[in-house]
């Protein structure tokens, strides 16, 4: 009590008090049966009545409506993919649902095989005319086919949309026309476009927002657009401002808008000293560049020409190849080095060569194969490197600042088909080449060592001076 006095008054107040309940821990016993909790399902008070049964002629409206040939041609695509993905397969590829995906990094050997695609019905005893990687989809690949001669009821041209993304083993989009497809684009600024080039020289527009797998559009046979096969189509320009330009093998050059196929915008017919057509099988614009462009011909001749201006046309001849131009194209990697004047060139005399638009000799001939080579592509990211294929199966990476004389990986497809096209990926990480028994090969590129851009102008350089001191001991001997 003396102690509490010493304290002072007391005095007291309200405190909140939280009363906590601690239920006793359960027991719980496993026996050799399984546990299951039991749940205890209340009926709603009232009953839904029963749903409406449809009339025969109901439920064929139904199934011939295009509301319902939409949802079900959508939903069993993604259907398809779900049956053996465990990953989000609500993705939607016709553009509405747009959004920015980084590609997966790769990693392994030099080159090694991812996957293969092809149809028993679609692709089977066709030749791949031609490939394109989606701009917008990284995933997405489009592949062109010959005729099939072993089935004549089926269409002649056909053009498929392969999905790298999910395991299945079905194309992502079937599309077809009544010509062989010689040339395929997605149409950049379109993602849901795909534009195709046919033997018949016209130029189809496949939309995959369409029910149908036939052209939504296409050009018409006559004097004013193209009547020779189309082996080279290209969209080219800007968001705002593109064009799709078209050659066809008798040299006619047209410009088109995407929204109107019916006559082109522009035309223009591209002749040698205004006297010799260029019978053009392959074509390709520098970097940034929607005017100059470079074109292979039948006869092994390479020219420079541009669309536009006074001297709109061919403006320079290349020679060097002794046989048709198969496949040609410009460097396109972007850096601190302007390596656009670069171009390489692959042919039916066995070769691949290196030129530069300042001189209208080769470079370099690469003269490792034995067989036609039928394509060839510079990679969108490594400045000195580049892919090739063959006759014989072989796909073959060259890395200038590497080496030049043999390629610096190579591979050889099963069962050695002709490889007719090539085609990198955006990414660098992939190459895809298509063959003559209509499949496509996805190949796995490892890492590349990305020694500086300086490297490779040393490289030049030396290519130069090699090539310089040939050409004075020709001189010399021919003096002799």
């Amino acid at each position: 009590p003396a102690a509490l006095l010493l304290r002072g008054p007391l005095k007291l107040g309200m405190s909140k008090v939280t009363q906590v309940d601690f239920p006793p821990r359960e027991l719980v016993s496993y026996t050799k049966e399984t546990q299951t909790p039991t749940q205890t399902h209340h009926k709603d008070e009232e009953e839904e009545a029963p749903p409406h049964e449809l009339t025969e002629e109901e439920k064929q409206q139904i199934l011939h409506s295009e509301e319902f040939v939409t949802f079900f041609d959508h939903s069993s695509r993604i259907v398809e993919r779900a049956l053996s993905e465990q990953v989000d397969v609500f993705f939607d590829y016709s553009g509405r649902d747009l959004q920015d995906k980084e590609g997966e990094s790769q990693a392994g050997a030099k080159l090694s095989l991812n996957r293969q695609f092809a149809d028993e019905r679609w692709s089977k005893h066709r030749v791949v005319t031609c490939l394109d990687w989606s701009p917008q989809y990284p995933e997405l690949l489009a592949a062109s086919y010959s005729s099939n001669e072993d089935a004549p009821h089926e269409p002649d041209g056909v053009a498929l949309v392969w999905n790298m993304k999910y395991k299945k083993t079905t194309p992502e989009y079937v599309f077809h026309c009544q010509s062989a497809v010689m040339s395929a684009v997605f149409a950049q600024f379109h993602p849901n476009l795909v534009v195709g080039g046919t033997y018949s020289g016209q130029i189809v527009l496949w939309d995959n927002r369409s029910n149908k797998r036939t052209p939504v559009q296409r050009t018409p046979l006559s004097a004013s657009a193209h009547t020779h096969p189309v082996y080279c189509v290209n969209v080219v320009g800007t968001q705002n401002a593109h064009n799709l330009i078209s050659i066809s093998t008798d040299g006619k050059m047209c410009s088109w808008s995407l929204d109107m196929l019916t006559t082109p915008q522009d035309s223009l017919e591209l002749m040698f000293k205004q006297s010799k057509s260029v019978a053009v099988t392959s074509m390709s614009f520098p970097l940034g560049d929607v005017n100059n462009f470079v074109v292979g011909s039948e006869d092994g001749s390479v020219y420079t020409a541009c669309r536009h201006g006074s001297k709109a046309g061919i403006s320079e001849m290349f020679e060097g190849h002794h046989g048709p131009i198969t496949g040609l194209d410009c460097h396109t990697a972007a850096g601190p080095v302007d390596f656009s004047h670069l171009f390489v060139t692959s042919s039916f005399d066995w070769t691949v060569k290196l030129w530069s638009t300042k001189n209208n000799k080769p470079l370099y001939s690469f003269e490792d194969n034995s067989d036609y080579v039928y394509d060839v592509m510079w990679s969108p990211t490594h400045p000195a490197l580049f892919a090739c294929v063959d006759g014989v199966g072989h796909l073959d990476l060259w890395n200038l600042n590497n080496e030049t004389e043999v390629p610096t990986a190579s591979v050889t497809v099963e069962g050695n088909p002709a490889l007719n096209r090539v085609r990198w990926a955006h990414s660098g990480r992939e190459v895809a080449v298509g063959d003559s028994e209509g499949r496509v090969h996805i190949y796995d590129v490892g890492e590349v060592r990305m020694l500086s851009w300086t490297r490779f102008v040393l490289t030049l350089t030396e290519i130069n001076e090699n090539r310089e001191d040939v050409e004075e001991l020709a001189a010399q001997r021919l003096a002799a």
